[in-house]
């Protein structure tokens, strides 16, 4: 294919100058006085672009440049800010197919341009006529009666279309009465930029409590920088109506950029939260950058070990219902004002790590939570122990028919052996989903009520002990 090199010339000879652009007014980003981003979970920002620009007070096309590639153009709404009622919108066009050495073959497809060749026996350069008869996958040319495929050279076109731009535009063809400096802003919606919460857990040598920051990282692939922009995020499901819009830039590796850590105001916003960078930040294209959430220092948190049963041990017989079952680790903790947090929490990946005895942080587990408001639990599965299992065993099962043929009740009972391997004693949560409507009739141990259909025994293993926990219970269905 055709290297960038080979439309140096081009450049040289030609400027986006000429022709159609010639007769418009350009705006580009240094017209800029305000520029402000809303950006949602779901690949889908809102931008806000304030720009001062004199009008002549009568029908022009105002070619507004570094917007968006991913604008979605049926959103944009163009208004005088000082001035709302001396400002027509005619008509506007977003052109967003942008000026690439393979546009340029393109668009010249079945006309005749010049291609310059250099003889490797002389070094001598020719200029020859060239018909460009196909781009579709590689470029087919007829040069001095021959048809060539990706003919080695470079391309001489005689000006650039007037429909290709070096950057993506919106045109719009306005009618002012007065002629004068103008703040208009432009809003419109766009793909391309979209953000997650991300969030860094350092645990306590007794697990006991933590230390929390929260980053947001924003992903720019919408085809244009925004500098010094006021930023703002929205946490929450919002709606969209799905359209076919492709995309229309593809975009290139990202740079990654880390800003200085900085809190952000959130507030209430209909049935979502929002969340205000309180300095302007810049987004370059292509690029992943990283900003301050929020930080809690001290906050109180407890480790849980869980043996989860199933609700199907109940409906037959079984021998062994598992060895060396593992039991989960989970860390639990509150988003309350005075656990130090109590901020609504987007969704996002938690990570965790923890100090060994040389100070050293390692990474002990991560998980997903979901949009969690404050004053909720977070529940952190954060892998399985390997010293605390557990041994299952169905011991008993029967079936006792209650006055009608088809309904039965089956009473089972089963033996729980758990180990701890820990040279010191550790606490489990055995929880055991139980369905139908049930009655326990014996167990080693007091259980408590966790729902209507599940049960737990809190279980203290000795240090390199064992403990049997049984339990009877009769199921109706």
């Amino acid at each position: 294919m055709l290297k960038i090199a080979a439309l140096l010339p081009l450049l040289a000879i030609f400027t986006l100058g000429d022709n159609l652009q010639a007769k418009e007014m350009i705006s580009d980003i240094s017209d800029q006085t305000g520029l402000a981003v809303t950006i949602y979970n779901e690949n889908l920002a809102l931008i806000r672009d304030q720009r001062a620009v004199s009008l002549p007070g009568n029908t022009v096309d105002l070619a507004l440049r570094g917007v968006s590639a991913r604008m979605r153009p049926e959103t944009a709404l163009l208004r005088s800010i000082d001035h709302p009622d001396d400002l027509q919108v005619l008509e506007q066009n977003f052109n967003f197919d942008l000026l690439t050495p393979d546009k340029m073959l393109e668009k010249y497809t079945g006309q005749t341009v010049e291609i310059i060749r250099m003889n490797p026996a002389t070094g001598k350069e020719t200029r020859e006529a060239a018909t460009i008869l196909s781009t579709n996958e590689g470029v087919v040319a007829e040069i001095g009666g021959r048809v060539e495929t990706n003919p080695e050279g470079r391309w001489i076109f005689p000006r650039i279309p007037e429909n290709l731009r070096d950057r993506p535009t919106l045109v719009t063809h306005l009618n002012t009465q007065k002629s004068g400096k103008r703040e208009l802003e432009l809003t419109y919606l766009s793909g391309g930029l979209s953000w997650k919460a991300d969030y860094v857990v350092n645990l306590s040598e007794d697990d006991r409590s933590l230390d929390l920051a929260g980053w947001v990282t924003l992903t720019n692939k919408s085809g244009t920088s925004y500098p010094n922009a006021h930023l703002q995020l929205v946490a929450g499901d919002v709606n969209q109506v799905r359209d076919n819009m492709r995309h229309m830039r593809k975009s290139a590796g990202m740079a990654v950029a880390e800003a200085t850590p900085a809190p952000m105001a959130e507030e209430s916003l209909f049935e979502y939260h929002l969340y205000t960078l309180n300095r302007p930040t810049s987004i370059a294209d292509n690029q992943t950058k990283q900003v301050a959430l929020l930080n809690a220092s001290g906050v109180p948190a407890h480790k849980e070990l869980v043996i989860q049963g199933q609700d199907y041990y109940y409906r037959n017989r079984y021998d062994s219902l598992g060895s060396k079952l593992k039991a989960s680790a989970w860390l639990i903790f509150e988003n309350r004002e005075k656990s130090g947090l109590g901020m609504p929490l987007p969704k996002g990946i938690v990570r965790v790590y923890k100090e060994d005895s040389k100070g050293n942080a390692q990474f002990v587990g991560e998980d997903r939570i979901d949009h969690t408001p404050k004053n909720e639990q977070l529940r952190l599965k954060l892998g399985e122990s390997f010293d605390v299992t557990a041994n299952r065993k169905q011991t008993a099962y029967r079936k006792v028919n209650f006055g009608h043929p088809y309904r039965y009740a089956a009473e089972a009972s089963f033996r729980i052996e758990l180990k701890n391997a820990k040279s010191s004693p550790t606490t489990v949560s055995v929880q055991e989903p139980i369905p139908g409507d049930w009655e326990m009739l014996h167990e080693s141990r007091k259980h408590r009520k966790l729902s209507s259909n599940l049960v737990e025994w809190q279980v203290e293993i000795p240090a390199e002990g064992n403990v049997i926990l049984e339990y009877q219970v009769r199921v109706r269905y």
